[in-house]
């Protein structure tokens, strides 16, 4: 008996990501999902990349900043009005 995790990166684009883990008993080849599902939603922000780098396993990361690319494409409420003049 071994438990698995499911990771499913759901609706990916350049501004956010749908996180979906499942997990599953595996009885000799059948599987039996335990728990309900987990579902986390990040966007491209500086504070979203930390909060997606400390949620999955690096590859799963590596896939989301391959999309995302190199910069943040949403702004924090908190970065906005740091960078706003009056």
């Amino acid at each position: 008996m071994e438990i698995k995790e499911v990771i499913r990166l759901d609706m990916l684009d350049e501004n956010s990501v749908s996180v979906l883990k499942q997990r599953f008993i595996d009885f000799d080849g059948f599987y039996q999902k335990i728990g309900g599902n987990i579902r986390n939603a990040y966007v491209n922000s500086a504070e979203g990349r930390k909060l997606v780098a400390a949620a999955l396993p690096l590859e799963y990361y590596n896939a989301v900043i391959a999309v995302w690319g190199n910069e943040p494409t949403v702004f924090d409420s908190e970065e906005t009005e740091e960078t706003e003049l009056p």
